[in-house]
Formats: C-alpha cells, structure tokens, sequence
C-alpha cells in the first residue's frame, strides 16, 4: 500500500522557472491573485444535488469589490483560454465562486457561463507551488494531455480537466457494465508507467478523471491526473505507482483478469516509447525545464535520499545514487527512458 507520509510543504516559484514560464508563455500579469480572493463577505455550504456536503463553500463579495473581482476574473480566463483576447469575454459572466475547505491549496473554483447559449465552464485559482507547476508542465510534455495553466507572482490558474472522477467511475460494475474492461485495464497499465517515469505521486481514485471516447466499434479510455501536488515530493517508490493505492485495487484486479504478464510488459515498453518521442520532439523544452528543475528546492533532503536509492534498486542503476535534488532524479528518470 503507497502512504503519504505528511501535509506537503509548499514551494516558491524561483527566478530560474519565472523565466522558463515567460518564455513558453505561462506567465501572464493578473491584476488579482488568490489572496485578493480571501476578502470575500460571506460563504454559504455548497451541496451537491443529492444534498450531500461537497466540502466545498460558495463566497460571497461586497457589493463594491464585486463587480471588480468578476471581472478580474473574466480576464484572467481569457488569458487562460486566449492568450489575453479579451474579445471572447463579453458574453461570459461569472455564476459562481467556490473555496474549498480541504486539501493542501484550498484553491477557488470560478464557474463561468456563456449568456448567449448557457454553457459554462470551471477553472481554479490557487496558491503558486513549484512543484505543482513542474508537475503541470512535465504532464503537458510527457502525456498525450495538454494542459492550459498560467502563474503570475504567487498565483497559479489552471484549466478544468473534464472527465467523471475516478472515485466515481470506480463504483461501477467494471467487468459488466463496460463495453471494454480490457482497454480500461490497459490504459490503467500506460497510467501507472506514466506516473512512475515523470514521478508523479498520489494518484489514488480521488486524484484523476476517466475520460471515455467511443471509436467505430470499440470505447477507448483515457486517465488523467486532475492533481500535481506531490510531484516528485515522497521518498517511497510505491507512491508513484497508482498500482499500490488501495483504492485503485478493482483496477489491478481487472488487468489481472484480462491480461498476461507479457501483454503487460508490452504496454509498459509501448507507453515508455511513446514518452521518448515525445521527449525527442521537445527536446529544448525538456532541457529547459530540466536545466531549472534540477537545481530547485523542492522536497526535503531525507525524501530525496530515500527515493534515489529506491529506484536505483528497482532499475539496477546506480546513476540515480549520484542525485543531489529531486530534479535531478526526475532528469535521470527521463534519461532512462531515452536510454532503452
């Protein structure tokens, strides 16, 4: 079973990775940030529509502040959505604000609506953490997602990433109700490689999406992370593999039914050489990325140690002891990849 072994501190974007982020447009000036979103006036319970508690607040501004704050907010989807064409945001008014009382950031959700035709969509203000941003960013390189997010000062604003909540999905009866249980335990398989190699942690059933996408004759599925706060932060191996999360348990027991240990370690060697094209492809950005990920400070010492001895075990590859940062393990990881 993969353990967290406590609260996850939080880290400062450095000068090194404001500058990577301005150079690959992530940066953008707001004119709020998450602690102007702390003044709200009052916040009421916000219950989801069985009437269960979400865990969730709906806040409330100053009839002064609030036309500002909307906005504010309006612009800053814009330059998440549009790189900064505000042209799009007049018809768009903002339905809602919710601040979320659980959880390490307690980030803000804004929900926004088109007036013309009542379609809305979400996105989230937190706290900036440097170890979420790399975990962004290397989901972005490194997977077959692509992810909006823009940070400027002490604010990080992220895109919503639609998709029914593994929890969720997970209730259902998987052998049964699915048209393809197996390309399911399958993507599980990708997943989990994915994880491992970019040292994503934490992915338990709560912390991603399914995403289902019918084909000719066949559902094709999709996990994506929905959380990057323990990018490369844990010193255990066994939390970067969504494989050892007791809440992931139907989804080891579905490939267990459906696949052999060699068809496993066929999709493992397929997602890693996925992920080694994509590397060549962005090779720059990687270098980039690598070059200030390496030097940063982002997880505690003893975690770092931990970690790259453990997989210096679990790959037979003592280069991983040389590490002297989380970064550097991660950079190592990348290596490996491209390597075989």
């Amino acid at each position: 079973m993969a353990l967290i072994s406590r609260k996850k501190n939080l880290y400062r974007i450095n000068n090194q990775l404001r500058r990577y982020l301005h150079k690959y447009g992530r940066e953008h000036a707001m004119n709020i940030s998450y602690q102007d979103l702390l003044r709200y006036d009052n916040a009421i319970t916000l219950y989801d529509k069985n009437g269960h508690d979400t865990l969730w607040e709906t806040v409330f501004y100053s009839p002064a502040d609030q036309e500002e704050v909307h906005e504010s907010l309006k612009n800053i989807y814009a330059d998440l959505k549009t790189d900064g064409n505000e042209g799009v945001i007049k018809h768009l008014v903002i339905d809602r604000v919710d601040y979320c009382t659980y959880g390490n950031t307690h980030p803000f959700r804004i929900r926004i609506v088109n007036k013309v035709n009542d379609i809305f969509d979400y996105f989230y203000i937190k706290v900036a953490d440097a170890s979420r941003v790399y975990g962004l960013e290397l989901e972005h390189i490194l997977s077959p997602n692509r992810i909006n997010y823009v940070t400027y000062d002490n604010t990080l604003v992220e895109e919503h990433i639609a998709g029914v909540p593994g929890d969720v999905f997970l209730k259902q009866d998987l052998e049964n109700d699915l048209e393809s249980p197996i390309r399911l335990a399958k993507e599980f398989v990708k997943f989990n490689e994915r994880c491992l190699v970019q040292l994503l942690g934490d992915m338990h059933s709560t912390n991603y999406v399914v995403i289902t996408t019918p084909d000719f004759d066949d559902i094709y599925y999709r996990i994506r992370p929905i959380d990057f706060d323990q990018q490369c932060y844990e010193g255990k191996r066994s939390v970067y593999l969504p494989q050892y999360f007791k809440q992931n348990n139907r989804l080891v027991e579905l490939g267990m039914k459906f696949m052999t240990p060699e068809s496993v370690w066929q999709y493992q060697i397929e997602e890693r050489s996925m992920i080694a094209s994509r590397l060549k492809s962005e090779s720059q950005r990687v270098y980039d990325l690598m070059t200030v990920m390496a030097k940063d400070d982002i997880a505690p010492v003893e975690n770092m140690e931990q970690l790259r001895l453990e997989l210096a075990r679990h790959y037979n590859d003592d280069r991983f002891l040389n590490c002297k940062t989380m970064g550097e393990i991660v950079w190592s990881s990348l290596e490996l990849v491209m390597r075989h």
